[in-house]
């Protein structure tokens, strides 16, 4: 398993100052020795030609099954250019229900809301119409030339009966890119309609419902086509050296693909330190481990397929996860870990998320957003607002937010909420009910359970988004989750400054920083001069190395590969690898390293 190895010798200070960060931006996951990458029409010749080897001497048949955001119309055009001679049918287009009968379907899903929706169990055949699929099923008995029937479960339309199946598969980031440029939803014709309410029916509806039909295909898939890139110059790889991929990357460190997006109150911190695009305004959120959102870069002589992080939690959840981890979660990551930049920025929206008994009744989610603020970095002014103040009327203080969210006198957040100094490597544990946010000038490392969107904004400054529009605010939702019993004290003595000392030796001290105990995640932090041993237990581990320059994650019994990282990046150790040792490199300048882990509490196979 390799990735970039960044050029020079610069240290953390240097780089800091200004210099080239080492940070890498396209982390990459070798495919097994000898596996090469088609690109283009090559792919789908190849798809073809697998497809011939087992059609018996009938007109070979190829299931194009495409993840619902890829262009089925521009995927089409690519195949007539490869093969002339092909048939070449749009499954969508011959049997898909009617729009309007989809969303009449999906709408109680849907909801009113501008962001949230209600998480549903759809499967891809619901989605079309069953007495055209089955005419055209049996039209095909009948096909006279090769054929490849392309759209979204073309696969399960053609009742797994395919020669050979080609899986298009794309990542959400990449679907969200698109939708904002003016993509639409799957067979929705939404092209204008604003970008949150697309990506609430991808989130609630077609996403879940993508997955669960793409799980299905993993065993048997015998070409992965990259669905991000540009048609003409798309990488593909075979179904055997994708799975091989996946297998090794469920033994060894690896690190998904991060993105970078602005914000309202995004800063300048990540532009800089990690060396992004100088001429963005800002960057607010980088997420660097959301396997949901994520990508892996596949990479094979000097060429790259990409894929979804999230093919690997659904395929390889026992390896990656751990067996108590995968039977508590089922195949989903349930950690996350992404950076909040507000320096030279402004204060996030005050908010707070839903306890899990809410979010289950109200939006159909197994499991909340317990969150957890980090402070990689922070100003002198830098302050984290969490809880209510002592003493406060709870009446009073959501009247003020209403008048303030109706376009009355500005919400005084320091008259009814907490404000805490706060300084690099404080953590601030933040469970779910509690009302809080970070203020500007601070670089957070979010260590949060998975689930991200169901935030309740309650007051945002009196800001309109990147888009002139006012952002979403929901008191209502707020309200009902707000635990007014966390109030100064509370707070002081359960969620500020509880480090614990877990042991000292020579050169090392391990602590434990969080989370709480409403909070499932468990967050060690290990200082070090030269090394440290550490070992899975049977459950994933996700590290940030929040100090010194770069290290190198290594194993006892050389099961794996030396893999590097550096300052700032997280990286996923999965439950498989079991022993490994994080150490300084022949190249650290710095004279001592920090990391901090977060793994899921009562999941490791020595907890009874």
């Amino acid at each position: 398993m390799t990735h970039v190895d960044p050029d020079g010798e610069l240290t953390l200070e240097e780089y800091m100052a200004g210099g080239e960060s080492s940070y890498v931006k396209l982390p990459t996951i070798a495919l097994p020795t000898g596996a090469e990458i088609l690109v283009g029409d090559d792919a789908w010749r190849r798809a073809l030609e697998i497809a011939g080897s087992r059609a018996g001497g009938r007109p070979p048949l190829v299931a194009v099954d495409v993840y619902p955001g890829g262009d089925v119309a521009a995927i089409r055009q690519r195949i007539d250019a490869a093969i002339p001679d092909a048939e070449v049918i749009d499954l969508e287009d011959r049997a898909a229900l009617p729009s309007e009968v989809i969303e009449a379907l999906i709408g109680r899903n849907l909801t009113d809301d501008r962001v949230f929706g209600i998480m549903s169990h759809f499967t891809v055949d619901e989605f079309y119409d069953r007495a055209r699929v089955a005419a055209f099923r049996g039209a095909l008995g009948r096909r006279t030339a090769p054929t490849f029937v392309v759209g979204w479960g073309a696969d399960a339309a053609l009742e797994c009966s395919a020669d050979a199946l080609v899986l298009v598969d794309l990542a959400r980031w990449e679907i969200q890119q698109r939708q904002r440029a003016g993509a639409p939803n799957w067979r929705a014709g939404n092209d204008d309609e604003d970008a949150l309410r697309k990506y609430k029916r991808g989130f609630f509806v077609e996403w879940r419902a993508a997955d669960r039909h793409k799980r299905s295909l993993f065993d048997r898939v015998d070409l992965l086509v990259d669905g991000n890139a540009p048609h003409d110059v798309a990488g593909a790889v075979e179904g055997d050296a994708f799975r091989g991929a996946l297998a090794a990357a469920s033994a060894a460190p690896f690190r998904v693909v991060p993105f970078f997006d602005p914000g309202v109150w995004g800063g300048q911190w990540m532009k800089s330190t990690l060396d992004l695009d100088p001429s963005a305004s800002n960057y607010a959120w980088c997420f660097d481990c959301v396997p949901e959102e994520n990508s892996l870069l596949l990479e094979a002589g000097g060429r790259v397929v990409e894929i979804p992080a999230l093919d690997l939690v659904l395929m390889r959840p026992r390896d990656l996860l751990g067996e108590k981890t995968f039977a508590r979660f089922g195949a989903e990551f349930p950690i996350r870990f992404d950076f909040l930049d507000t320096m030279g920025g402004g204060n996030l929206s005050l908010q707070v998320h839903p306890l899990t008994d809410y979010i289950r009744d109200s939006f159909g989610m197994a499991y909340t957003q317990d969150e957890s603020y980090y402070l990689l970095d922070a100003s002198d002014e830098a302050v984290v607002y969490l809880g209510a103040k002592t003493g406060v009327d709870p009446e009073e203080m959501v009247e003020a937010l209403r008048a303030a969210a109706d376009g009355g006198p500005p919400f005084d957040a320091e008259r009814y909420v907490n404000v805490f100094a706060a300084k690099k490597h404080d953590h601030f544990a933040i469970p779910a009910g509690t009302v809080h946010c970070s203020g500007a000038d601070s670089m957070v490392l979010e260590i949060s359970a998975t689930p991200f969107i169901f935030t309740f904004k309650l007051w945002d400054w009196g800001r309109v988004g990147l888009d002139g529009v006012p952002r979403p605010v929901h008191l209502d939702h707020g309200e009902r989750n707000i635990q007014w019993e966390r109030d100064t004290e509370w707070v002081e003595r359960n969620l500020v400054g509880q480090v614990e000392e877990l042991r000292r030796e020579p050169g090392l001290v391990e602590e434990r920083t969080g989370l709480h105990e409403l909070e499932f995640i468990e967050v060690r932090r290990h200082w070090f001069d030269d090394e440290a041993a550490h070992d899975t237990d049977g459950t994933v581990n996700v590290l940030n190395l929040v100090e010194g320059d770069e290290v190198e994650i290594v194993s006892p019994t050389g099961a794996f590969e030396p893999y590097l990282v550096h300052y700032a990046e997280t990286f996923i150790v999965p439950a498989a690898v079991g022993p490994y040792v994080i150490r300084r490199t022949e190249r650290s300048r710095s004279e001592r390293f920090a990391t901090v882990k977060a793994y899921v509490r009562g999941t490791t196979m020595t907890d009874n």
